[in-house]
């Protein structure tokens, strides 16, 4: 039998309180209504031996009604959350994929509406900036044919196989690193244009030409197929290590005994650097989203940020799931989902960009966003740096003064200790082994809450450094 979470115990409790209320009120729930009457004649001296009275009905008392009425009303909804709660805590793997397999599939057709407002002429939208957002394409196409091999070679779902499950989603820490370098570039060419020392500032390759980016995915796309394809021809098995866990602490060496011993299905130290490193970059990448809005004066890029949101709540979802070994399935349409409501408000954010910018649809008059939106507001944006940078977002930032190459490599040393640590870390705790439900979900909603009160208290106060 499925284990109810402490929320669907929770439900379960009030129901039965709620019908215990229901049997020791019942005879006042079911009494009959009575009807009073009373009389308006005065009495007088020679009255009859029963006076002549004009009967006036009253109104009925209907409390007794409407306390049956609410109370069934209350019942039915606690049995409905119950019954939901349930299914959602019980929901097979074959199930979530079939439920999560419409989302991700409708999220491609904004995803490439996103990619066509944010191209737009009008835009200046740097060259390696576009080419870093439509690597997500690879990402999402080449993942198709190793989650089939997963299913067919092994009958397990792709997050199930390591190997090819590393060798895919690298393919979205391309995206995101070449994003990443790319905006870089991008602003630090913006940055010194605008201190306008006099000097000419040479524009970066990548900003004004496709090639750079093309190039750089093209090379790390070749060394992800790489990873996938010496494994398959060495014959190897649904558990192979991903990169043959070359990063992993072997058992024999660790100096302790953790509470709990991984499942065959935990993700090696190399897959969660690529997890995890995913998830640091895009906050990156939406930092410098909100830091271009300052330097081309155009405020609808902080729009960016927020059309960004919800994808990476997708992307802490995944971790999630990870986090607690793959064990609770509805975690994947809840991922699907997302990705399906960030992708529109990522559409939706660019359009406003490129109307800001004056681009006009170009099939008549369409208004779809307020008036004036196609002006740019030219005021000088608040733009006060702290001296004390601690959000992830603010990484762009503070390692300002690296190249790219030493850039990445302080990024994927932190990652990587954050990896250890969340792998060898995890097996001293009860909650990743008991799939609750209520408790995957505040490791995504908390975060997500987070991060979105974050940027909205930047919005008020360029200053706010956040707290993570």
């Amino acid at each position: 039998m499925t284990k109810l979470p402490p929320i669907g115990t929770f439900i379960t409790t009030a129901l039965v309180a709620s019908c215990h209320y229901a049997q020791q009120s019942s005879a006042f729930a079911f009494r009959p209504a009575r009807l009073h009457f009373t009389t308006d004649y005065p009495s007088t001296g020679n009255r009859l031996s029963r006076p002549p009275t004009r009967c006036k009905l009253m109104h009925a008392d209907c409390s007794s009604v409407e306390s049956l009425s609410s109370l069934s009303s209350s019942s039915q909804t606690l049995s409905f959350l119950e019954q939901l709660n349930t299914a959602l805590a019980g929901m097979d793997q074959i199930s979530a994929e079939t439920l999560a397999g419409p989302f991700f599939g409708v999220s491609l057709f904004p995803y490439l509406a996103f990619l066509f407002f944010l191209q737009v002429p009008q835009n200046n939208t740097p060259k390696g900036v576009t080419v870093g957002f439509a690597t997500c394409l690879l990402f999402v196409f080449l993942t198709i044919p190793a989650a089939i091999g997963a299913k067919v070679w092994y009958g397990v779902s792709l997050a199930d196989c390591d190997w090819l499950h590393g060798s895919a989603e690298s393919l979205l820490t391309v995206t995101n690193l070449v994003t990443v370098v790319a905006f870089r570039q991008a602003l630090s060419y913006e940055e010194k244009r605008r201190r306008g020392d006099g000097r000419d500032v040479p524009v970066p390759e990548s900003v004004r030409s496709y090639d750079p980016m093309v190039k750089l995915v093209v090379g790390l796309t070749g060394l992800a197929f790489l990873t996938a394809l010496f494994p398959a021809l060495a014959g190897a098995q649904v558990h192979t290590p991903y990169l043959n866990g070359f990063m992993d602490i072997p058992p024999s060496l660790l100096p302790w005994t953790s509470t709990h011993s991984e499942p065959s299905n935990a993700l090696t130290v190399t897959c969660w650097i690529i997890h995890i490193t995913s998830l640091v970059e895009f906050l990156v990448a939406m930092g410098f989203c909100w830091r271009y809005a300052e330097v081309t004066r155009n405020p609808k890029w902080k729009g960016l940020t927020w059309g960004l949101l919800p994808l990476h709540s997708s992307g802490i979802t995944a971790c999630t799931y990870h986090l607690f070994y793959n064990s609770i399935p509805v975690l994947v349409p809840l991922q699907a989902a997302l990705t399906c409501v960030g992708n529109l408000t990522a559409m939706w954010a660019a359009f406003r960009i490129a109307k800001s910018n004056g681009w006009d649809v170009p099939w008549g008059q369409l208004q779809l966003s307020d008036e004036g939106e196609n002006d740019v507001d030219k005021e000088d944006v608040r733009w006060d740096r702290s001296q004390s940078l601690v959000g992830f977002e603010d990484l762009g930032e503070a390692l300002a003064s690296d190249n790219d190459y030493t850039f990445i490599l302080k990024l994927f040393v932190g990652c990587a200790v954050a990896s250890y640590i969340v792998k060898y870390g995890e097996v001293w705790f009860d909650f990743p082994f008991e799939s609750e439900l209520d408790v995957a979900l505040a490791f995504i909603v908390v975060p997500s809450l987070l991060n979105a009160f974050k940027w909205n208290k930047r919005s008020q106060d360029p200053t706010f450094e956040g707290w993570f």
